[in-house]
This record gives structure tokens, sequence and C-alpha cells, in this order.
């Protein structure tokens, strides 16, 4: 009996994670058959599935995260432990969507676990005593090991600098992750993945905010360029706070108290200098 249910897990799992090929073949069930053709013609108005790589920390131990995205209802498609020995785990076709964005935006799309690849890495988290929190680091084998992956799927998708973003990139309201200590600016400058921007542009910009004139509104616009979804209130209100929180995870990452400052804005505005999406 134990062999039986193993067998049908087994058909199960693959029945589910089955890929569809385009290509010519012949269909035959009971209502008849037909040939399929698909060479002669390909239709240019396509694109594919996978158009972000969305980065997660577990906030659990490797034997609690393996458990949460294999039995309960959240999922990503790869998870990388915190055992250097270890492989990365791959949970999910990458022909399917795995459940790990939830409500989730950026630029004009929402609902990302439709167009996204999801990498959890076993990671703590934080820990929160007095209002501050204390995030946990990365070991250099699961930096790199992130990066070999990563490097592979933006080669396989063609995907832009701008497709690699945090969770908290996606769902500032409510998420944290990856956290102020992933390294982003290793993974641009060591490995040519994601987006950072460049020192003199910053510079450039480092006088141009000020809190006499520059407006909420006017940061807003800026976040909102770049790819955030906010809410243009006019004020530094919590969602907004929110927002620049999660920027400042990202791209700020030694002072996240989510207060617009000089640095945080001059950052801001070279990178939507260095990707205007127009």
């Amino acid at each position: 009996m134990k062999k039986l249910i193993v067998l049908l897990s087994i058909i199960s799992a693959v029945t589910y994670s089955a890929t569809y090929t385009k290509e010519n073949k012949t269909i035959k069930n009971d209502a008849g058959n037909i040939k399929i053709d698909g060479k002669t013609y390909d239709a240019v108005a396509q694109d594919r599935r996978v158009r972000f790589v969305i980065l997660h920390y577990t906030a659990v131990d490797k034997d609690q995260s393996i458990k949460i995205l294999t039995n309960q209802q959240v999922s990503a498609h790869y998870l990388i432990t915190d055992d250097d020995k270890e492989p990365v785990y791959n949970l999910v076709s990458e022909d399917n969507r795995s459940w790990h964005a939830g409500e989730s935006n950026w630029g004009r799309l929402s609902n990302l676990n439709d167009s996204s690849v999801g990498i959890e890495i076993v990671n703590m988290g934080f820990t929160e005593a007095n209002g501050s929190l204390t995030f946990y680091p990365f070991t250099d084998a699961q930096v790199k090991k992130a990066a070999v992956l990563l490097k592979d799927i933006i080669k396989r998708y063609d995907l832009p600098a701008t497709s690699i973003l945090g969770h908290s990139d996606i769902a500032p309201q409510r998420k944290q992750d990856p956290g102020p200590l992933f390294p982003w600016e290793e993974l641009y400058k060591k490995y040519q993945i994601g987006m950072w921007y460049d020192d003199d542009t910053k510079n450039s910009f480092i006088n141009s905010y000020s809190v006499a004139t520059t407006s909420p509104l006017e940061v807003q616009t800026q976040l909102e360029k770049f790819g955030y979804k906010v809410n243009k209130t006019g004020q530094y209100d919590k969602q907004t706070t929110n927002v620049i929180r999660a920027f400042q995870f990202h791209f700020r990452p030694s002072n996240y108290d989510g207060m617009m400052d000089s640095e945080t804005y001059a950052i801001l505005q070279a990178l939507n200098l260095k990707y205007d999406k127009k």
C-alpha cells in the first residue's frame, strides 16, 4: 500500500509539472485524432510568462522552510538553504505559478505570481526590540548560489536588470524581505545582476532635495516612476514611509528609517535616469 501511495504521488507530481513544447505531433483521444503543426508558423505577438525574479527570505529555519514551502498554501520555485553542502531545491516548475508574491505590484503590473520566478533563501529575517529591527545576514555560499541561479534565469528569459526585485519592492506595505543585509550592491558589481546607481550621477543630484522645496507629491511621483506602487496623496503618510523604507532596504541599506533625505532622493533620481523606461 505504501508503495502504491508513493507511486501515485510521483505520477501526480509529474502530471502537475508537465510542460508544453511547441512541436509537430499527433493528438489522439476518445474524441478522435488530429495532427498539430508546431513548426511551420510562429506568431510575432507573444511573450514568456516569466518577466521578473523575486527574492525572499523564509524567516524560519531550514526544516520549517521546507515544510511550509512544500506542504502549505505558499511556495517558491527555488529554495536556497543555509547548508552550504546542499543543492538548490527546485520546488515548482518555472512553467507553473508558485505562490510566493501574494498581493503585489511593480510598474503597471500586479499579481506578480503570474509573471515571476520566486527564490526563497533560508534566513531568520529579523528580531524586533523597542521598535528597532535587527536583521540576520546571509552566508557567502547563499549569495554565490543565488548569483549562479539568477544569471541562469536571466539568460534563459533575457530579463533586463529592472526585473530582479525583492519581495519588499513589490509589496512594501506588508513585507521586509530580503531585508537590508541582502547584498544587492555585491550582486550588481561582482556578478552584473540587478540594478544599482552610479556614484557620479548620485553625487550630481545630492543637493536636489530639501524639505522646503521638494514636495511629498514630487517624491511619490519619482517612486512611482521607478516602479513602486504608491498612492500620490501629497503627504508623507504611512504608506509613503513604507515605500521609502523598501527603497532604502534595496538601495541605501545603511539607514532605512523610511524618511526621505538628500541621499535617498539623489539615489532615486540617479536610478530613474539610468533605468528610464519611458
